[in-house]
């Protein structure tokens, strides 16, 4: 059996030993540390969707807000509601592209098979979910402390497939595929604020460009 094939399915009885070297870093074979990695990050697109269904909700409620009041020519509290109404869209945009990025890193995460390609995907994944969690972490404070259990998870496995193969990690690379993912995530994230939220009034729009 392959040193690979150790570290990837492998089970241990821990000793004293590894015991204390799992408060450092995660014990264990990394295929299923790389599974569990996924099922929490899973957990974590499940609530941005929960969430992400409340702002639209109360984008619901807004527009309509704004609707009303420009129909009955209350152009002061119009331009109130689609203040608000602009803030709302920007959260639910922000989830949408943590949302989207997280789908990328499962994707990538899932067809893992050999270890190099463990070196090579993790590194960019980490990068993005630093990314993610420092943009929903006012918003989903939980999920942001959930999401830094997955980086530490996610850096123990990195560390062990890197000391198993041998491999050394380029970090500018690793960073300029995290940036293109996030940048997927936001193009995808834009195109979909603009197919679930209708437009605001015309009037609104040209009174806010004229700064009324």
């Amino acid at each position: 059996m392959s040193n690979f094939t150790n570290r990837w399915e492998r089970k241990e009885t821990p000793g004293i030993s590894t015991r204390v070297k799992e408060s450092v870093r995660p014990p264990g074979p990394l295929k299923p540390r790389l599974e569990a990695a996924v099922r929490s990050i899973q957990l974590q697109m499940q609530k941005l969707d929960i969430a992400n269904q409340r702002f639209q909700e109360r984008d619901r409620i807004m527009f309509s807000k704004v609707v009303d009041a420009y129909s009955k020519h209350d152009l002061d509290h119009a331009k109130i509601y689609a203040n608000e109404l602009a803030e709302i869209r920007k959260m639910s945009k922000m989830l949408m592209q943590a949302r989207m990025a997280l789908e990328q890193i499962v994707m990538r995460l899932s067809t893992v098979t050999e270890l190099g390609d463990i070196v090579v995907t993790l590194a960019p994944a980490m990068g993005v979910i630093k990314n993610v969690r420092a943009g929903i972490s006012t918003l989903l404070p939980e999920a942001e402390r959930e999401l830094g259990d997955i980086g530490t998870l996610l850096s123990g496995i990195l560390v062990d497939a890197g000391q198993s193969s041998g491999l050394s990690l380029n970090f500018e690379s690793a960073n300029e595929d995290a940036q293109k993912i996030l940048g997927e995530a936001a193009a995808v994230a834009e195109q979909r604020v603009k197919e679930k939220f209708p437009d605001l009034p015309a009037g609104i729009a040209a009174g806010e460009k004229a700064g009324f």
